[in-house]
């Protein structure tokens, strides 16, 4: 997911159960260390992946995140920024980004039907969130076998985030 605050653009992508950043061409390796969601506070452990850097050397933030389902401002340190979404699905485009099925809307996970390592057909119905009053069936592209299933039940998400990864068998 690409995103831009003032100037700059933010690629973000996940990795496992953290995050890889690219930022002005540098990468950066964020691990989610503790969230508190009554806070609206997550601690970040940041580290630099780019080549030129001889040693590694992490540097740990607290990062808190506020929103209005329309634009999301995020505070570390004394600098606040306003995130606003520079990609995504276009309308009447299929919902998968380099593999992964994505939300086409902001909604909430009512079931989630496979589990990694699961052989899946093409039109198989892998996970239903319910948006707006409507039941949305993500279903499988492609047959293939599930890399990775970001979301469980009852967890909400936003438009675009990657849900679940399928991979060619």
């Amino acid at each position: 997911m690409k995103t831009t605050f003032d100037t700059q653009t933010i690629e973000l992508n996940p990795s496992g159960e953290n995050f890889i950043a690219v930022l002005n061409d540098k990468k950066y390796l964020v691990e989610i260390v503790r969230v508190n969601s009554i806070q609206g506070r997550m601690d970040l452990r940041i580290t630099d992946l780019t080549e030129s850097v001889p040693v590694r050397e992490s540097v740990t933030e607290s990062a808190y995140v506020s929103s209005d389902m329309a634009k999301r401002w995020v505070t570390v340190g004394e600098q606040t920024m306003m995130l606003t979404k520079t990609s995504g699905a276009k309308k009447g485009v299929r919902h998968d980004h380099a593999g992964g099925l994505i939300a086409p809307m902001p909604g909430q996970i009512r079931s989630v039907a496979v589990g990694v390592g699961d052989a899946v057909k093409k039109g198989q119905t892998l996970l239903t969130m319910e948006a707006m009053k409507m039941e949305i069936r993500i279903q499988a592209l492609k047959d293939g076998v599930v890399k990775s299933v970001s979301v469980s039940q009852g967890q909400t998400v936003e438009r675009e985030q990657i849900l679940i990864e399928v991979e060619d068998a």
